[in-house]
């Protein structure tokens, strides 16, 4: 099964990059306060304070998108809720992070981007909506998944002659995967009338 391992790959790879994001972003506070540079007019003080916040900031958001990662591969169940929001926006991030290194750092950053942002596009989905077990495939040997409605017997079902109902083979049957309408599953045909 392919699902756990994405799940642990995607978890590493949000982790290593939330360090690195924090790390990146507090050097960069550092050397702005050392360096007393300014910019626009701005004070080095507040630039330097929020690089460090931000990393901070960043470095938790990824970490926390690692941890939905690593709960998502230790349960093998989807993400919900809030956890699937949020590797979701990661998914976005790292979209408009590619675009913008595309420009400002180079291709290979880029291409770095666009495989986080696929490996959390396959994790959310390689996992089916509901949590629960893949279903079997066509073929697979299990009696009544290749039948069609018609071929299954009904229960109860009188043999077929003069005044037995008929079943319908386009409507949907009990069980089946459609919606249910309000007309009945079978209808009797109509006795002859004349002596």
């Amino acid at each position: 099964m392919v699902r756990r391992p994405v799940a642990w790959v995607v978890a590493v790879v949000l982790l290593a990059e939330a360090v690195l994001i924090a790390a990146l972003n507090w050097f960069l506070g550092v050397v702005v306060d050392r360096q007393d540079m300014s910019l626009a007019g701005l004070d080095p003080d507040v630039m330097a304070t929020s690089s460090k916040v931000g990393g901070v900031v960043f470095g938790l958001y990824f970490a926390l998108c690692a941890l939905v990662a690593v709960l998502v591969a230790v349960r093998d169940r989807a993400p919900a809720g809030l956890g699937r929001v949020l590797l979701i926006s990661a998914a976005v991030v790292h979209g408009l992070l590619g675009a913008f290194t595309w420009g400002l750092v180079g291709w290979t950053a880029f291409l770095f981007m666009v495989a986080v942002l696929g490996l959390i596009v396959l994790l959310l989905m390689t996992y089916d909506r509901t949590g629960g077990p893949e279903s079997p495939a066509a073929g697979d040997g299990v009696p009544g998944r290749d039948e069609g409605p018609a071929a299954r017997p009904e229960p109860g079902a009188a043999p077929a002659g003069a005044g037995a109902p008929v079943s319908r083979t386009d409507e949907p049957q009990d069980g089946d995967e459609e919606p249910q309408d309000s007309v009945p599953a079978q209808i009797t045909v109509p006795a002859t009338t004349t002596p």
